[in-house]
């Protein structure tokens, strides 16, 4: 017989987070994930997808994913340890050093598994950890497996950073100490101090990691936060995905060699978890290949992303201080916010609410992210729904 206990815990909790607006509703898309979506048979203007270059559905990306299952199967059938790193594995990860601009790089099956692997394959108990208090869960739980020290600084606060920095080191208690951040911050838009936290780095011997989720493929003509400030030699760890601008599935820490040559044999999911599918890993390079060759795709997400803003903007909303084509629009409470995202969606726009524990409590906001692919006409039915709704409901 199924516990009593869990059954309790489990529907107690559940009604709590649904009367506080926290639930979250798993929406099914019906069909490929572009501009315009299908969700329970109604096409919905999508500005909630990651794709940001739109290279999800792109016939070149689709062409070679398809080669690659008919000359390397589906699957790439084992660890990559044992015999799983397939020569197209060894392809995608020399475009990848190439395109960051690095000696060498990994890749690993997810984003969320880098930074699992990557900072609890060097960092222990023994050291200490200084992290932006807005970093993404992925490097709140790879800080927290490592063991190590975690020092909270208060978000983008060089002061803050520095004075934990100084007293840190000064302690004589860390045998290393690594500041990481995230380089584009996912639910603000903000882009990383990344000069300031250099010149910390470089004062008091800390290591420097940079998660480049969402800065890879939209700062830096598309190379990413770090080139976007020419920090290349720089930056010990550039950790990316291959899931958002690139499109595919996967993620990646670009590095020195010695760095990678580390992570091959002591980063736990590189070593136990079966290596990326041909498939992926083809249609990943054909999309860095893509990004090195033309700033096209590049230059049009930002031109969309400048026009959503503009447009938000004079409506009244408050679309925080983003610098990239991220997008908020800032509600605060959570059970509005949830309200908000679905009026949108009854009237032909998917944005999804994001509230607690995503963001902090209050902060309640819908993030919106334009792409490559979506049409001026798209984005302008858009901008209108938000103006009827907005008034609908007195947020603007």
């Amino acid at each position: 017989m199924p516990s009593k206990t869990l059954d309790q815990f489990l529907d107690q909790n559940l009604q709590e987070l649904k009367d506080q607006g926290l639930y979250n509703e798993i929406d099914t898309v019906q069909g490929a994930n572009g501009p315009v979506i299908t969700i329970d048979g109604k096409k919905l203007i999508n500005l909630s997808s990651n794709n940001y270059l739109g290279l999800a559905t792109d016939e070149r990306l689709k062409d070679v994913a398809t080669k690659a299952v008919e000359s390397h199967g589906v699957g790439a059938g084992a660890v990559r340890t044992i015999n799983g790193t397939l020569d197209l594995h060894v392809k995608l990860e020399e475009k990848i050093a190439e395109f960051k601009g690095t000696e060498s790089a990994i890749a690993y099956q997810s984003g969320f598994n880098c930074n699992m692997a990557a900072i609890s394959a060097v960092m222990d108990k023994n050291d200490a950890i200084l992290s932006d208090e807005l970093n993404h869960a992925s490097i709140i739980d790879g800080c927290r497996l490592s063991k190590a020290k975690i020092l909270r600084f208060n978000h983008s606060d060089m002061e803050d950073l520095r004075n934990k920095a100084k007293e840190a080191k000064e302690s004589g208690q860390y045998n290393k100490i690594m500041i990481i951040t995230d380089g584009v911050f996912s639910m603000d838009g903000d882009v990383a101090k990344l000069p300031e936290i250099v010149e910390i780095a470089e004062e008091f011997d800390l290591i420097t990691y940079v998660d480049d989720a969402h800065g890879s493929g939209v700062l830096g003509k598309g190379a990413g936060t770090v080139k976007h400030f020419g920090l290349q030699d720089k930056i010990d760890f550039q950790m990316g995905t291959l899931s958002k601008a690139i499109g595919v599935v996967g993620g990646y820490v670009a590095g020195k060699k010695n760095l990678i040559d580390w992570l091959k044999v002591r980063s736990r999911p590189f070593l136990f978890s079966t290596s990326l599918s041909p498939a992926d890993v083809t249609a990943c390079t054909k999309a860095i290949d893509l990004l090195m060759e033309s700033t096209e795709l590049h230059d049009k997400m930002w031109e969309n992303g400048h026009y959503l803003k503009k447009g938000l903007k004079e409506l009244g909303f408050d679309i925080g201080n983003s610098e990239t084509p991220i997008t908020p629009c800032i509600i605060g409470d959570e059970k509005t916010t949830q309200e908000f995202s679905k009026r949108l969606n009854e009237e032909g726009v998917y944005a999804k609410s994001i509230v607690f524990p995503t963001v902090p409590r209050g902060t309640g906001r819908v993030r919106n992210m334009p792409t490559a692919a979506h049409t001026k006409e798209m984005l302008d039915e858009a901008i209108a729904i938000y103006g009827k709704v907005g008034k609908e409901m007195g947020v603007i």
